[in-house]
This record gives C-alpha cells, sequence and structure tokens, in this order.
C-alpha cells in the first residue's frame, strides 16, 4: 500500500476529513484515529491496547507499537509498503469507530 491509497481508504470512512497535525496529516471523525507520517511509509492508528496486541500479533511485519508512552496506550504503526488494503482496513475502522465513527 503507498500513502496516497492509505489516505485515500482513511478519507473513504463516513465523515471522516484530513487536516496537518505537526508534520503529518491527521485523519479524524469526531478526534482522530490515524496521522500519515510525512515520508507516506508509514501511519499510525490509534487502536486500544488490546485490539493492538491483536494486530502486532496477527500481522507482525506491518504492525508494531508507536515506541513510546502513546503507545502503551494503543498507538500502532503500520508500514504501508507491509500491508494491503483487505489486511489494513479493519484495523483502520476500528480506530475509526474509537474515534467516534459511525456507518
Amino acid at each position: 500500500m503507498t500513502g496516497e491509497e492509505f489516505a485515500a481508504l482513511a478519507l473513504s470512512l463516513p465523515g471522516a476529513e484530513a487536516r496537518p497535525h505537526f508534520d503529518r496529516t491527521a485523519y479524524r471523525v469526531r478526534k482522530g484515529f490515524a496521522t500519515l507520517a510525512p515520508d507516506r511509509a508509514s501511519a499510525n492508528l490509534f487502536l486500544s491496547p488490546e485490539e493492538q496486541e491483536h494486530w502486532c500479533a496477527l500481522l507482525p511485519g506491518a504492525f508494531a507499537p508507536v515506541p513510546n508512552k502513546w503507545g502503551a496506550r494503543g498507538a500502532t504503526t503500520v508500514t504501508l509498503d507491509a500491508i494491503d488494503e483487505a489486511a489494513l482496513l479493519p484495523a483502520l475502522r476500528s480506530a475509526w469507530r474509537a474515534a467516534g465513527g459511525r456507518e
């Protein structure tokens, strides 16, 4: 997956919008659910710690905890060239729902 594909996928979720967030692009619905790195090679999803554990165990080459306090709270880095849309979409939707997204 490319950064452009990630951005399109995030924005395809109902109510999602993109906004600048420091050097990243943030994707929000009621609050933020993901950010895209400036190099567009990775993104961070805001999952629960339990969901983070699930995705990191299921696809360890694609998902990893952010290495700081945010990571301990569920912030999870996705390496985009290690994942495709079908594998990413369930995790992205989970982050979107946790941020207030509704279908």
